[in-house]
Order: structure tokens, then sequence, then C-alpha cells
């Protein structure tokens, strides 16, 4: 295998990679592509195959056509069909799918929870009083501006602010090291989300100056920080501001938080921005993440054309979002309206469009003011139900109604727990009904075991946290009929417990980590019972103990 650089071709290998520009000189006398016969390859894979590769005139079309004998699979997170580009005119009907709901469903990708947050400049608009003007002395114009005007073509001081204070709320009632990427309108707008958000967390930034960075197509030092944020092994940056350049192509395994503060209209852009946040990273404690919108965009949710078939898009007016400058990177295509006239999207001068398709700003007068009051209306949480649908309202009536269905009362639910071997494939049923505990956990109490989850929530029970539980079986010196180092093994696994619950426990893999480890291989640490039967005996009467005072 080897990959194609300098338009450089050893034919001597089996695998190629290569980018369409590394395969041609723009020339077609000279295009490295036709060092190759036509036959040469078997079998050719397209990679993001919903952009130039779709377009029937690009030049990259030229190089499939060239190597038409091979088989041609393309792949793509967001098929894209427009009246210039079809991803399936080409390569034909999907012959496999995967939605990002059975993703979800299956454990490979994360779940994730919406909170709206409503400002009532966006909800209601703003008039400027007359002859208002903004703090350079330009006469704002008397009209109701709206949230697609805020940070485009007006910048309210309190409105940065406001959004910097929620997000800030946020990350302290979860963790205020969960990595966190805020997608912005525009490099003027992250620049100055970016001071307001330092602003709000001024103790960690007197820590580490990189708390917070820039990382836009025009920001050296915060591009340079990039792989860092994506590093689940680096603490710092944790917060990424940003306006395009991390909407694809960025695999943020441990990003718990996403922030959306920018208009965005097209379909393929909001598939690709949910996706920083769909990677699942358990080393990490990273199950699942936040959506945070402030512009409605996950209204996107609600169209049918979200975890199924790609967007169509056949007109455009001054008023629509255009599509994100990436998604028509290395394409020419015009936009056709349903009579086959070519419309031309074209604002009296257009923005500067600089690496990462960020855009720097437009000439047009963009106008700066503060002294408005600005207030959160209303906040909305929305979670996943078991069709992959975000219902709005309670989390805790919502797992009540699904554990319900499973246990007619709490006398049901306890037999079957008490009863069962593995706590762990209760926890499973209980989630194939699509009930997320980590978000439960988020609302109602982190430190708190699953099992006192449900029954609190369900069945109306006291609860206790995991570390009470396990005090409990401590103080009943449970653990002196074991030998000391048997002993010393269950006083371990009992601390695991009351750190990560009661799951983690019950995988045998416990035994290779640490404090385990200590005590030797799992074969040597079973040994210390008599055998694994013995262990998982033993095993079995400590989870017993745990939750002994609600047999």
């Amino acid at each position: 295998m080897t990959v194609i650089r300098q338009k450089k071709i050893d034919k001597s290998f089996e695998i190629y990679l290569a980018l369409y520009q590394g395969l041609t000189n723009y020339d077609e006398d000279k295009d490295a592509y036709h060092e190759f016969s036509p036959d040469f390859f078997d079998l050719i894979v397209i990679d993001e195959c919903h952009r130039g590769s779709a377009k029937e005139d690009s030049a990259w079309r030229e190089i499939l056509k060239y190597f038409k004998t091979a088989t041609h699979i393309g792949l793509t997170a967001t098929p894209k069909e427009t009246e210039t580009i079809s991803s399936t005119e080409y390569f034909g009907d999907p012959i496999y799918t995967y939605s990002l709901k059975q993703g979800i469903q299956d454990g490979f990708l994360a779940p994730y929870k919406v909170l709206r947050i409503g400002l009532n400049v966006d909800l209601e608009g703003w008039r400027p009083e007359q002859g208002k003007t903004d703090k350079q002395g330009l006469l704002l114009d008397d009209r109701i501006y709206n949230r697609k005007d805020f940070d485009k073509n007006l910048v309210i001081d309190e409105r940065t602010q406001t959004v910097a204070r929620k997000v800030t709320e946020l990350l302290k009632k979860t963790n205020r090291f969960d990595k966190t990427i805020i997608f912005c309108v525009d490099i003027d707008h992250a620049q100055r989300m970016r001071t307001a958000i330092a602003n709000e967390n001024s103790d960690l930034m007197a820590q580490n100056s990189k708390f917070v960075m820039q990382i836009t197509g025009d920001n050296e030092e915060g591009k340079m920080e990039l792989d860092n944020f994506i590093n689940p092994e680096e603490k710092y940056p944790v917060v990424a501001i940003t306006s395009k350049l991390m909407t694809t192509g960025i695999d943020a395994q441990t990003c718990k938080l996403i922030v959306l503060d920018s208009n965005i209209g097209s379909m393929t852009e909001f598939k690709q921005i949910i996706g920083r946040g769909t990677r699942i990273n358990e080393a990490f404690g990273k199950t699942f993440f936040t959506i945070m919108d402030f512009r409605g965009v996950t209204d996107l949710f609600a169209d049918p054309d979200f975890d199924g078939d790609p967007v169509r898009v056949k007109e455009i007016s001054e008023d629509d979002e255009i599509e994100s400058p990436e998604d028509e990177a290395n394409t020419d295509e015009g936009i056709t309206g349903e009579d086959g006239e070519e419309i031309i999207f074209n604002p009296p001068v257009p923005p500067e469009i600089i690496a990462g398709g960020d855009i720097v700003a437009e000439s047009r007068e963009k106008y700066y003011v503060n002294g408005v009051n600005v207030a959160v209306l209303n906040e909305r949480i929305q979670y996943m139900d078991g069709n992959g649908k975000l219902i709005t309202g309670s989390l805790r009536d919502y797992t009540k109604q699904k554990v319900r269905e499973q246990y007619q009362s709490l006398d049901d639910f306890l037999n079957k727990w008490n009863k069962c071997d593995k706590k762990h494939a209760i926890i499973e049923e209980l989630t194939e009904q699509v009930i997320v505990f980590e978000n439960l956990k988020e609302a109602i109490n982190k430190e708190m075991d699953i099992f006192d989850l449900i029954c609190h929530t369900a069945f109306d029970q006291p609860p206790l946290t995991r570390t009470e539980r396990a005090n409990n079986v401590k103080k009943r010196d449970y653990f002196a009929k074991y030998g000391d180092q048997a002993r010393n093994v269950l006083e371990a696994l009992l601390d695991k417990y009351a750190d990560e619950g009661i799951e983690n426990i019950e995988d045998m893999k416990i035994l290779q980590v640490n404090p385990l480890d200590q005590f030797g291989s799992p074969l040597e640490i079973v040994k210390l019972f008599g055998g694994k039967k013995q262990y998982l005996k033993a095993l079995t009467e400590l989870e017993n103990e745990i939750y002994r005072a609600a047999a």
C-alpha cells in the first residue's frame, strides 16, 4: 500500500491512497493518473462522495470515467441531491445505509440531549429607538432585527455575553473541563465569543490561557492547537471557538458539548456539525453529548431528511441561508430553479473566504451596539425517544413510563434485580428502551447508582448514592469471612463500584486495571477465591450486600 504524493506514480503496489488533486495536473496530456492503464484498478472507493465526485462536469468525474472498468463504491455521511449534483445519479441507490439512530441504539455512536435556549431579542426581535447609533456613531436602520441579523449585520455585546454566561453555567453544572465546540457566524463573532468565554472563566484562564482557543482559518495559534483539542490525552484546549473550520473532518472523540450560535440552514452542514459529538470514548468517560442551541437550528431534527434521505435544493432566495462554503469546495456549480434558469446569489460585496471555509467579514456595514437588555425567555430540554426522535419535557417522566412498561410495581423490579446474576443485563434491557442513564444521572444526581435512579424515578423511592451504599457494606464488616488477599480484592471492587457503578465490577476485565491488577493476573486473583466459579459467587454476594437494604 502507498500514498500518492507530488503526483509521482509507482505501479508496484496493490493499494493506493490519493487525493483527486494528487492525480491531475489540470492538463489532459500530463495528468498523473494517465500513467495507469484504464483497467489497472479493480476497485475504487471514493470517500465523501457527495462532493466533486457527484458533479457530472467536474474534473474529478473525468478520473472516475477513465477507470470505468473498476467497481466504484461511494461513501458519504451526507448524500447530496441538487439540480446539478446527485450522489445517486452516478453511484446508484445505496447498497447499504446505517442511520444515526441505529448507530446510537447499537452503541457505536453517542446519544444526545438538546438544550434549546430562547433569548428575548431572538424570539421577539429588537428595534432600535429612533436616532439610535452604534458604538462608532453609525445610524442604525429603523427596523426589527432578528437572529438572522445578529452577529452578521448587527452585534449586540450583551447577547454575546449572555450566550457565554449560559455556556459557562452548564459547564459548571457538569464539568468545566468537558471538551466543547462553539459554532459562530463568522470569524469576527468567534473572536468576540472567545473573549466573552474567557471573561466568564477568568479563574481557569489564569491557570492556563489555552482553556479557550479560537480555532478559525485565520488564526495560526488556534489551528496549531487543533490536534491537542481532539487528542483525548490532552487537557487543553477545553473550549474551541470556530465558525466553519471544525464542521467536518474533526475526530473529537471526547467532545461532550456542542454549542450552536450560528444560523445553519444547510442540512448537510448540520449533519456534519452534529457528527462532531457522536464519537464515543468510554475510556475517557465520553458516552453521550449535549447540544446547546441558541438559534433554533435543532428544528432540523424534526426534518425527515435528518436521519434518512438527502436534502434536495431546488431554489433559493436572497433571504435564505446558503450552504457552507466548505460544501461547495472544489465545485463551481450554479443553482437552478424549477424552470431551469440559473439563480445567482449575489450580495452587494461577497464575504472573504479563507482556509477552512471561514467567513472573515463582509464589506457592508456591521453595527456594534451595547446597552441592550438581553434575557433568557425560555429553556427547553429535549431527549431522544425509542424511535430516535426528540421529545420535549421531563426525562424523569419519560424514564418512569419506560420502566413501568417493563415492571408494573417496585416488587416486580426488586425481584428481577435480586435474582439476576448480572445486573448489567437488566440495565441493557432498559437501555434498549432508549433510556439514557447518563442523561438521567446529569438530570438527577451523577453520584447515584443506576439501581437507585430506577427506584427513585419510577417508584418514588428515597435514593442512596453509590458512596453511601459502599459505606453501608463496610460498616457491616461483611468481608471478615475472607482471607486477607481476597478481602483486599473485594474491598477494591467495592471502591470501584462507588466510583463507577455496578456495571463495571461485573466485567472480568476489571481485574486488569488499577488497583485490581496489583493483586496479580486475573487467573491469580480468581485463585484467591478457589477458582472462577467461587470468585463469581463472591461477587454475587458482594452485590447482594450492596443492595441488601432494598431487598
